[in-house]
């Protein structure tokens, strides 16, 4: 058993660094929570998903027990593992699934968002790689648990993956909303017209409140394919006027994970537009690390942020549009 978690997590590793960037697929690690109506009652299988560009590896629970007192009831304390110390969320309780007990569970060990967290499963099932577009959104399927977690559906071998956003699981724990509450540390000197793809309908309302409360002027897309298309209307209008394009839009702003089109593609698409290339592109993530930077550069994008720094993204993006003017005044002198 333990030889067998460790080639999970070797193979976890291995496939996160061959996923090459802006084919608009991820690879997502597929898991299971078992639960049972009532004792000797046939079992149910619940099956989730994370990417697994989040995942440090796989462990045995070293069996945690419930903390009395503890902030949240999926809460099962903080063991230490290497350089780190781990706290410990049990998901089904999270997601109100009455979990089968077993000897030993697994620990999902992750990392994003600048930290490290271990979340308890009752089983790791394997690794795919998917296409964004073979995602199927939640907002036509409501699951019975955790509905604000799930980003979306895949199908495989039968049965459906829940995709699982486990930022929104982390900031439910410790709830922050730290560009709608706090005074903006930068206002633009003018308007600036962007626009932002995001599938969070949570993290739109907290960026398009920063935005604006920074002087900006967002228009807000839900996935990188709707962004794309909201890009290339607006060419074709500068087109038809006779406008340049940043007359119309001035900065694009994207999350990476999203379904139909992830944020690495949008910003290839947009850097081989021949209208559409003269426009910044700042991409946001809880992913990204100075290990995985370089898959944003390989297609273009402008600036990378993590998630825990979303409060930087109006001063960048002012900064990227004034330095891509200043290239424009320069190649017509």
């Amino acid at each position: 058993m333990r030889n067998q978690k460790a080639d999970t997590s070797a193979d976890v590793m291995q496939t996160g660094i061959l996923l090459d960037t802006g084919t608009n697929e991820l690879e997502i690690l597929e898991f299971h929570i078992d639960s049972a109506a009532s004792p000797g009652a046939p079992g149910e299988r619940h099956s989730f998903g994370v990417n697994v560009a989040k995942v440090m590896e796989v462990i045995e629970s070293p069996g945690l027990a419930p903390l009395p007192g503890a902030t949240h009831p999926s809460f099962r304390g903080i063991i230490p593992l290497r350089s780190h110390i781990l706290p410990v969320i049990d998901l089904a309780v999270w997601l109100n699934i009455a979990k089968t007990p077993a000897q030993r569970d697994n620990i999902i060990v992750t990392e994003f968002s600048k930290a490290v967290t271990g979340f308890v499963v009752s089983g790791v099932t394997g690794i795919h790689r998917v296409g964004w577009p073979e995602v199927i959104p939640p907002d036509s399927y409501v699951p019975r648990n955790g509905i604000q977690a799930i980003i979306g559906l895949v199908e495989r071998d039968g049965h459906f993956i829940q995709l699982l956003d486990l930022e929104t699981i982390i900031a439910d724990l410790s709830p922050e909303d730290r560009l709608a509450d706090m005074a903006p540390a930068f206002v633009a000197p003018r308007e600036i017209k962007v626009l932002v793809a995001d599938d969070s309908a949570t993290i739109r309302l907290l960026l398009k409140k920063g935005l604006v409360r920074a002087g900006l002027a967002p228009t807000i897309a839900s996935n990188g394919q709707e962004a794309l298309e909201i890009a290339q209307a607006l060419a074709r209008q500068a087109k038809a006027e006779g406008r340049p394009i940043h007359d119309f839009l001035e900065a694009v702003i994207s999350d990476i994970e999203m379904p139909l089109m992830d944020g690495f593609t949008l910003t290839k698409n947009l850097k081989h537009d021949a209208v559409l290339r003269d426009l910044p592109v700042v991409l946001y993530s809880s992913i990204i690390t100075d290990e995985l930077r370089h898959k944003g550069q390989s297609v273009g994008a402008d600036r990378q942020i993590s998630k825990p720094d979303l409060e930087r993204i109006p001063e960048t993006v002012a900064a990227l549009v004034q330095e891509y003017e200043r290239k424009r005044s320069e190649r017509n002198v």
